[in-house]
């Protein structure tokens, strides 16, 4: 009865997208017009391909977002290196300008088609891929039916599973078992997340930490960088980075709490940059001269926040502090941002208490005190101006990131590994090939 029910939802899930298509371009006009779908490339979210597919074996590797696209990185690199093509979309915007930036033509970039069966079966259709990898938390159920259906292995890599997420699958147990036993693997970041991938119906499951630790650091321009701590001089700094609404609010706050003690600047950078004007307009409305990246605005004396507002630089933004507060933390039910990054990068890190879609990191980070966490802004304030002025324990928390860091390596490994009985052949086929149809 239960498995009816499955194929009852999935049916109706599949049947309302086919209801809705004619209605999905309007909508994606109305994103479009937002900044935040793509105009010139809309089609491509229909499955409509605007590149060639290169001969020999390609494996299609989807990253949502920012971060997913970050961590699978270093993953598209080695395959790669065995000779395979990668396929690699993205959901948004952001994504598809680090993509661009970071790899180049080391991959195929598209965005990725609606989970609608029209688009995906035209999308699969075209690229044939020979595998498909997901980073992270992507569910989609009509993708995993369509790939099912040709035999093509699915995997999760990096993969978590929230809270919430995880209480809604339980909710659907029919469901979640013939979504998550569709998938050939999931490779997960803790055991946690192993055991709950297990418990919802996945049949091969392993633990392999988590792959944005062994990802390079973010680059940055360090002529920029030269001259922004040039004009910045003896100011001290520390950033917000990654916020959401509400969070901007309270780095201000903070901001004004201790300029009343030392001279200091604070750099927020937004997880979404198209609401920096909005941002810039409350900022300015309490009196705070705000300086930004797009603008190229002079870090003069009297600028109390420097607003990053550009994509692919946050390796720059926290080159520039060594006390960062990781955003979506603050307020109740967001479940926070990574702290991978600026732990790498030499910053002391706090970040509000709701961080339990990131536990591993942050309890891994905490437990060699790379990591504090806070309970609302009157304690932020707190923290940064702790580690602002106490020089020795703010080196010693750093080092303790760099520490925890190093520790936490292996994750790719562990993948390539989990990977290798779909890889493999492929590589094979890819080095059978003749030279001129391998690089085609």
């Amino acid at each position: 009865m239960s498995s009816l029910r499955a194929r009852f939802a999935l049916s109706a899930y599949r049947l309302g997208g086919i209801a809705i298509y004619p209605l999905i371009s309007p909508y994606l006009t109305f994103r479009a017009a937002k900044g935040k779908e793509d105009r010139a490339r809309r089609m491509e979210r229909f499955g409509y391909a605007s590149a060639n597919r290169p001969q020999g074996p390609l494996v299609w590797i989807h990253a949502a977002s920012v971060g997913e696209t970050t961590a699978v990185i270093p993953l598209i690199r080695e395959i790669r290196r065995r000779d395979i093509h990668v396929l690699l979309t993205t959901g948004t915007t952001t994504s598809a300008k680090l993509a661009y930036t970071r790899l180049g033509d080391e991959a195929i970039h598209q965005y990725v088609p609606l989970d609608l069966k029209p688009a995906i079966g035209r999308f699969l259709e075209y690229w044939q891929p020979d595998c498909a990898i997901v980073a992270e938390s992507e569910i989609w159920p009509v993708t995993i039916l369509e790939l099912r259906q040709r035999h093509i292995p699915q995997i999760l890599v990096n993969a978590r599973m929230s809270d919430r997420s995880f209480a809604r699958w339980q909710r659907r147990p029919s469901l979640s078992e013939a979504l998550f036993g569709s998938l050939a693997l999931v490779v997960a970041q803790s055991d946690l997340d192993a055991e709950r991938f297990r418990d919802l119906g996945a049949l091969q499951v392993v633990k392999s930490g988590n792959l944005k630790v062994d990802t390079d650091a973010p680059p940055y321009d360090a002529a920029v960088f030269a001259r922004y701590m040039k004009e910045i001089g003896d100011r001290k700094t520390w950033a917000a980075i990654s916020t959401f609404d509400g969070e901007e609010d309270a780095a201000a706050v903070v901001h004004k709490m201790l300029k009343e003690r030392s001279s200091q600047l604070t750099i927020i950078v937004p997880r979404h940059p198209e609401r920096c004007d909005e941002i810039e307009a409350k900022l300015v409305a309490q009196g705070l001269k705000v300086a930004r990246r797009t603008r190229d605005d002079v870090l003069t004396p009297d600028v109390d926040i420097f607003l990053g507002d550009t994509i692919g630089e946050m390796g720059l933004y926290l080159r520039m502090t060594e006390v960062a507060f990781v955003g979506r933390s603050l307020f109740e039910h967001k479940g926070g941002q990574n702290p991978l990054e600026p732990a790498m990068l030499g910053c002391a890190i706090l970040s509000g208490a709701h961080v339990q879609n990131f536990r591993d990191a942050y309890q891994r980070l905490a437990r060699g005190g790379s990591a504090r966490l806070v309970r609302d802004t009157e304690m932020l304030a707190k923290g940064v101006y702790y580690l602002l002025t106490n020089d020795d324990v703010r080196s010693k928390t750093i080092e303790a990131g760099f520490a925890a860091v190093h520790e936490m390596r292996g994750a790719l490994a562990t993948t390539i590994k989990g990977l290798e009985p779909y890889i493999n052949p492929l590589t094979v086929k890819a080095r059978l090939l003749p030279k001129t149809a391998a690089q085609a």
